[in-house]
């Protein structure tokens, strides 16, 4: 039958066309609840919405200023947690009674709570960045950069003693050149 539905049950109805010149629904009134200005392409400024609505938001450069550092150290934090997860499992694999044998019930629990905490704080970073602020993009990169070279990387302050080369399983060579 013509007019009908696939199914059988009465004539289609279909929506009239939108009247105007423009194709795109048009922004709610200034006053509307849903009249949050989101952005979909990343842009510089003080004015953002991070992780919270309006934080840091119309504050100024002043809280604008501790959402970076905020987010730099939620980046930092996470890779802080990369390493003591790391421990907890190097820990967790010495102490059981055969190489590659269950974990205790309590250092498994705590290397899982390790990893949640490690998760959140890379979701909430990720969250972060998705405010398309470049400044908390940079804020967050830096941090991950900066919790790298703090936990991760090899660098250490007085590495170059014996005693501290000996427990790092090595070290740099000497400066001058012997092969002490």
């Amino acid at each position: 039958m013509r007019g009908m539905s696939d199914d059988g049950m009465g004539p289609m109805v279909m929506a009239p066309p939108h009247s105007g010149h423009s194709a795109q629904p048009q922004p709610p009134p200034p006053g509307h609840k849903m009249a949050m200005m989101t952005h979909m392409a990343f842009f510089w400024g003080d004015r953002a919405v991070v992780l919270f609505r309006g934080w840091p938001g119309e504050r100024g450069a002043g809280m604008y200023l501790l959402c970076l550092l905020f987010v730099l150290a939620l980046a930092a934090l996470a890779e802080a947690l990369t390493v003591l997860s790391r421990l907890l499992a190097r820990r967790s694999a010495r102490s059981s009674s055969s190489p590659g044998g269950p974990a205790q019930a309590s250092s498994a629990a705590l290397l899982t709570a390790v990893h949640a905490a490690r998760m959140g704080l890379a979701y909430l970073v990720m969250l972060a960045v998705m405010s398309f602020n470049v400044g908390v993009l940079l804020a967050a990169v830096a941090g991950h950069a900066l919790g790298f070279l703090l936990a991760r990387s090899r660098v250490r302050p007085g590495a170059a003693r014996d005693g501290d080369a000996a427990r790092d399983g090595g070290g740099l060579p000497p400066s001058d050149g012997s092969k002490a």
